[in-house]
């Protein structure tokens, strides 16, 4: 019997997570699933996921989709209902949809590649760019690295209702400061991991804040974004001296996760990084 998978997502055809699945499907040699590729807006999710047949084992869902398949789901795994957000649709014998979220597994590990040793947990700094879902996921994440105090910066505290609820279910206290707060480059610098969950070229303007630091290199940033590596704000982070996490690193982990959920079979870490490395120098 084929099995099918996809992302879904609007826009998604610059998505990497076919060469992701496809190559953990190969290497696992799983001969009769397909990954594919749709462009999927809100207004016609639930129209689209109702119309696949029981072929379908699961979809990698991406923005704006992430909220939208929470309330579409019939059972939302833990994680993903705190987070307040799905990244993975589950097809159970039925209909049964399931909602899961795989974005703080891949922050969670691609943190721990940077960090392989890190400090005690009661002595880190956390600090998270951006108010969305991605994090809400970084908040989660965040937490199980033992920081549960960490600042957000954003444009706008009016604009944090995503992060402010998830906070509120996990049981955190974040504080929220404005990106251009005075206090923005105090916490910028003093922050053990810093999670970027800004689109692309959205946290630029943090590079003047990074302008004659002195960054150790056991403060890490990690940013999400995954094309056109680095980013302003992680180069500027290297420069001062800090590590990074590269985003592409995010993205594997999470997609390990995916597989693993959607075949029952664990995902092959070094033949889906193998096969995102190449797409990334390609």
């Amino acid at each position: 019997m084929r099995h099918h998978a996809a992302v879904l997502g609007h826009p998604v055809a610059h998505s990497l997570s076919p060469v992701l699945h496809r190559a953990a499907y190969a290497d696992l040699g799983l001969t009769e699933w397909e990954y594919g590729l749709h462009d999927v807006d809100e207004g016609d999710l639930s129209a689209f996921v109702r119309g696949l047949d029981d072929s379908w084992a699961g979809l990698s869902l991406t923005m704006p989709l992430k909220q939208q398949a929470l309330a579409l789901s019939d059972h939302v795994e833990p994680l993903a209902k705190v987070v307040g957000a799905v990244n993975t649709l589950l097809f159970q014998p039925g209909g049964l949809l399931i909602g899961a979220n795989t974005d703080v597994h891949g922050i969670v590990e691609a943190l721990r590649e940077a960090t392989p040793q890190p400090p005690r947990a009661d002595a880190r700094r956390g600090v998270i760019i951006g108010a969305g879902s991605t994090a809400a996921a970084a908040l989660a994440a965040l937490g199980e690295l033992g920081i549960h105090a960490p600042v957000v910066l954003a444009r706008s505290v009016g604009r944090a209702g995503i992060v402010m609820r998830a906070a509120a279910r996990m049981g955190v206290t974040p504080e929220y400061v404005t990106l251009t707060d005075d206090r923005a480059r105090a916490e910028l610098l003093g922050a053990d991991v810093v999670v970027s969950t800004a689109p692309h070229g959205a946290a630029d303007s943090l590079v003047a804040l990074l302008d004659g630091a002195a960054l150790d290199p056991d403060q890490v940033l990690l940013d999400v974004v995954y094309e056109g590596w680095p980013t302003a704000v992680a180069a500027a982070w290297r420069s001062a001296g800090g590590s990074i996490s590269p985003g592409y690193l995010m993205l594997l982990h999470q997609a390990v996760e995916q597989v693993r959920l959607m075949t029952g079979q664990t995902g092959p870490v070094a033949a889906m990084r193998a096969a995102l490395m190449q797409a990334l120098a390609d």
